[in-house]
């Protein structure tokens, strides 16, 4: 029986370093790299209307709607729910904001409306729609699955592969603005798929968070995205001893322990989520 409303939480995602990965099936397209799942995310709560009226769709208590979240909810047959996105991670900013609405909308509306879907077929309605949008590869997967994900292969649940870094830290990120994922995606990735590539390759040899800080900073130099800004704040990490590096793809930067704060900035504090995408209330 239909239980009417359900929250679900969907960690943030932090991409380190990836290649990129397209594909004509969206479920086979996506992204191979590593990153980090935080307690900082995304809560999306669904609810069934009783009426005919227009569905309520807000964003952080505003109007507003996320073309992922929309072609998700049709997929599942559930566009006239209301749906309120709440989160207090900057959108734009490299942290899977779309792709984290997405998969929490699907979540919760398959529980509010009890759709019957196993969480393999909702994280692939979710995958598919971030891809189809172009706002994203890889958080959907990273996300549903929490911790440190490593994407050894591209692709929704039943082609796509994950492994993990079993680790866990604090988080801190100070962020200096957007950057368009459409843009870069949809632009020539050659050489930023051929710097993830060597990236994973010494990344599985070496499955630690130094070794992924590492890869991620040399990712950003080699992909040419590191923006004044980021660099700026991951020379001044580096210069106190901490470990820090560009997100993908935000002006922002992520760093591991305490290293923002000892470097003088006052960052945004989480750690790494250990559970990924969840129900949580009904």
């Amino acid at each position: 029986m239909s239980r009417q409303r359900a929250t679900a939480f969907v960690p943030g995602h932090v991409t380190a370093f990836f290649s990129a990965h397209p594909a004509e099936r969206p479920a086979a397209a996506g992204s191979r790299g590593a990153g980090v799942t935080l307690t900082d995310g995304v809560t999306v709560r669904v609810s069934a209307r009783g009426d005919r009226s227009s569905p309520r769709r807000t964003i952080d208590g505003e109007p507003g709607t996320i073309g992922a979240v929309d072609d998700a909810l049709a997929e599942l047959g559930a566009s006239g729910v209301d749906v309120a996105v709440e989160t207090d991670l900057p959108i734009g900013a490299g942290f899977g904001v779309s792709g984290a609405a997405a998969l929490g909308a699907a979540l919760a509306a398959n529980d509010a409306l009890d759709r019957g879907r196993s969480e393999n077929e909702l994280v692939r309605i979710a995958h598919e729609a971030e891809v189809g949008r172009g706002t994203g590869l890889g958080d959907v997967v990273a996300q549903a699955r929490g911790g440190v994900p490593i994407r050894v292969e591209p692709g929704a649940p039943g082609i796509g592969e994950l492994d993990g870094i079993p680790a866990t830290a604090r988080v801190e990120y100070v962020t200096f603005g957007e950057l368009s994922t459409e843009e870069v995606l949809g632009g020539d990735t050659a050489a930023l798929s051929a710097a993830g590539e060597d990236g994973l390759d010494r990344l599985r040899a070496d499955p630690r968070l130094t070794t992924m800080m590492g890869e991620a900073r040399a990712f950003a130099r080699e992909a040419d995205l590191l923006v004044p800004e980021v660099a700026e704040a991951v020379d001044a990490v580096d210069a106190v001893g901490g470990e820090a590096a560009m997100a993908m793809l935000g002006r922002t930067v992520f760093a591991l322990g305490t290293g923002l704060s000892d470097a003088g900035y006052d960052p945004e504090v989480c750690r790494i989520d250990a559970a990924g995408a969840r129900i949580v209330e009904r």
